[in-house]
């Protein structure tokens, strides 16, 4: 196991970093455990912390439950389940009746607060530990950046306006602040991207696999321009990353999906799980999605075959151009066929929560170890397909945004990337470039929790998430399958009621 595979965990947890939580601040500096005033004094110290302050991302606040749930808010998926209080926390957000005590919501600002927080400490205390290695703080530093960009463009990008702290709290006063509007922490966002970019090395080997590289600045900040309107920049940002970081598309999509190509040569950043630790736990350090999203009573997992959330729903499935090769990797299907000592022997036209036999496959790996919630493959936060895609909806139709998205397409279609396909490129005269590259970021990144804030992306326009979205309902309904309908104030979710109650400083989202 790797370092980047957060083997420090959450020790830091102790110093009592995330806001809003009304506790006590120590007078007094113990001695008999680790705190901020005995801990980074070495080199060693530094990398922990910078370790503690990935760990985050493993967990329900980040990619273990919050991020994944935000697909059943879009037009991919239904929340599945057994029905009725199963699962009520998606179910709320399924149905656009978002409660300001949505467990979802609560732990999303909750976990990126934790982790931009322990970010925050990294980059107050580390440039005065002496005698380390200039190369390593000027790393350790540039990951501190990376990942509080990281926490601040899911909160911002989830909650709007959010309190924006760029050093630790050091007292009550300075915890419970207003928050800060949306431009201003997306500058922020952007100006420590661009810091990261600049101190963090190109790539890793050995034990450091894993942690953030240049080019996982450079793509990610591609993404912070293009969300923020800014398509200039994020062309330019894209253009570094496809010409500069030596990364290439894998000639077959569900390669991507591969234990054994994590950290592969398509991939800029990605979460590193661990299998061989978990329980029923989805703070630990493995992905619980293998069992979530698998086909319910399935018996292709170790809990008895699978939940059956995150159910993909019936026009997307048929929204595949026929020969794309990323269905059979993203979706079960009926009639795909389980793993032997599977419970049922293939995927049955109907299924729990499932009425039209449906369920997510991407993340599936079967049985592991005999652990429950324990899946070890990575998830990956920003690959070269997204970045090709990023380029193409900044620059257009024009000849590079249109060689960016075809090779996207050639690859969905088993064809050579660099190869011109008569039958599959899009070409200058094709209509709503812009649809047509939302629509392959559909497909193309399908249950990699990106569709709900892409369809935010476009408010304001026939694909924006309320329109899109008062149709898929209307469409649903014809199913016999009931959703709720958004309204503008689905665009952000709420701010989670404890903190409310916390910190008078906070104004409520309107509508909630």
């Amino acid at each position: 196991m790797t370092i980047s595979k957060y083997a420090c965990g959450a020790f830091l947890l102790s110093l009592g970093l995330l806001t809003g939580c009304g506790e006590k601040f120590l007078e007094e500096t113990p001695s008999d455990q680790i705190t901020d005033a005995n801990f980074y004094r070495t080199q060693d110290d530094a990398i922990q912390a910078v370790t503690a302050s990935y760990s985050e991302l493993t967990k329900e606040g980040q990619y273990n439950l919050a991020l994944w749930a935000m697909d059943i808010m879009a037009d991919i998926s239904t929340t599945g389940g057994g029905g009725g209080s199963d699962g009520i926390e998606y179910t709320q957000l399924d149905d656009y009746n978002i409660p300001t005590t949505n467990t979802v919501a609560n732990r999303l600002w909750g976990g990126c607060f934790i982790g931009l927080q322990r970010a925050n400490i990294v980059l107050l205390k580390v440039p005065n530990i002496e005698g380390m290695d200039p190369a390593i703080k000027q790393r350790c530093l540039g990951e501190a950046q990376f990942l509080r960009a990281k926490y601040y463009f899911d909160l911002v990008r989830a909650f709007g306006d959010v309190p924006l702290f760029t050093t630790p709290p050091s007292g009550p006063a300075q915890v419970y602040i207003p928050r800060t509007p949306a431009a201003d922490v997306y500058r922020q966002i952007e100006q420590d991207l661009t810091d990261a970019f600049n101190n963090l090395p190109p790539s890793y080997s050995g034990a450091d696999l894993g942690r953030a590289t240049k080019w996982a600045a450079a793509g990610l900040l591609a993404k912070v321009y293009l969300t923020d309107g800014k398509k200039t920049e994020a062309a330019q940002w894209a253009r570094q990353v496809i010409n500069n970081s030596g990364k290439s598309l894998w000639p077959n999509y569900g390669d991507n999906f591969k234990i054994e190509n994590e950290n592969g040569r398509e991939s800029l950043f990605e979460v590193q799980y661990v299998s061989g630790r978990n329980g029923y736990e989805r703070n630990n350090v493995g992905f619980s999605g293998n069992e979530f999203f698998a086909p319910r009573g399935s018996g292709t997992t170790p809990a008895g075959g699978g939940y059956g959330f995150n159910i993909p729903e019936p026009d997307f499935v048929s929204g595949y151009e026929a020969g794309d090769t990323r269905k059979a990797v993203t979706i079960w299907v009926p009639g795909d066929p389980y793993p032997a000592g599977s419970a049922t022997p293939a995927q049955l036209p109907q299924a729990p929560g499932s009425p039209f036999g449906f369920n997510c496959k991407k993340w599936f790996i079967g049985k592991v170890n005999t652990n429950i919630w324990d899946s070890g493959l990575n998830i990956p936060v920003l690959r070269l397909a997204d970045v090709y895609l990023i380029l193409a909806e900044a620059v257009g139709p024009t000849t590079e945004g249109l060689d960016a998205i075809n090779k996207v397409r050639r690859r969905a279609f088993g064809l050579p990337i660099n190869t011109p396909s008569a039958a599959r490129d899009l070409t200058a005269a094709t209509p709503n470039f812009n649809d047509a590259v939302l629509r392959e970021r559909k497909y193309e990144l399908a249950f990699e929790f990106d569709r709900w804030f892409d369809l935010k992306r476009y408010a304001g326009t026939p694909n924006g998430l309320v329109p899109r979205m008062t149709q898929q309902s209307a469409f649903l309904r014809t199913l016999n399958i009931q959703r709720g309908v958004p309204t503008d104030k689905n665009l952000v979710l709420p701010i989670p009621q404890s903190e409310m109650d916390a910190n008078p400083a906070l104004v409520q989202n309107p509508g909630y």
